[in-house]
């Protein structure tokens, strides 16, 4: 199956798990490589371009977010666009590693290759305890039932 747009449902929904699986490597190196050398980001209030500073970026992110395990959903698609809604988990470095939670929304463009060329990301984390975790080690974020409270 081509990963090209314009999208299918079908193609939209294939794409989303494969960046779900690409992220969950936590290889910022190969994670850039899903991205157009000249790809704009913007990641809650940072604001990226290009493939070093996406690289550099994603580093930070996961020296601090240790543990961190995610689960991407499929929001909307038309032509070239995916809109994706996310949650991932994560034990926060720089906080004592309390356990957190980031809701966030995702609008991707993409460049005819497939490559993103544009990534825009609002997300708020929450703390949480241990029993409220959904992606406990062994468990497959496929898995885990995430209720209407929480889309």
């Amino acid at each position: 199956m081509s990963l090209i747009p314009p999208f299918s449902a079908g193609t939209a929904q294939a794409k989303v798990k494969k960046a779900q699986d690409l992220w969950n490597t936590k290889d910022p190196q190969n994670v850039a490589k899903a991205y157009t050398e000249d790809s704009i980001w913007r990641n809650r209030s940072t604001f990226l371009k290009g493939h070093d500073e996406i690289t550099s970026f994603l580093t930070t992110k996961w020296d601090r977010e240790q543990n961190y395990r995610l689960r991407k959903e499929l929001f909307a698609f038309q032509d070239h666009k995916i809109a994706v809604q996310f949650w991932y988990e994560y034990q926060d470095k720089e906080d004592g590693m309390k356990w957190k939670r980031c809701y966030g929304l995702e609008d991707w463009t993409f460049a005819e290759d497939g490559r993103m060329r544009k990534r825009m990301m609002s997300g708020n984390d929450i703390e949480i305890g241990e029993e409220e975790r959904w992606f406990k080690e062994g468990v497959d974020v496929e898995e885990v039932d995430i209720g209407e409270e929480h889309w």
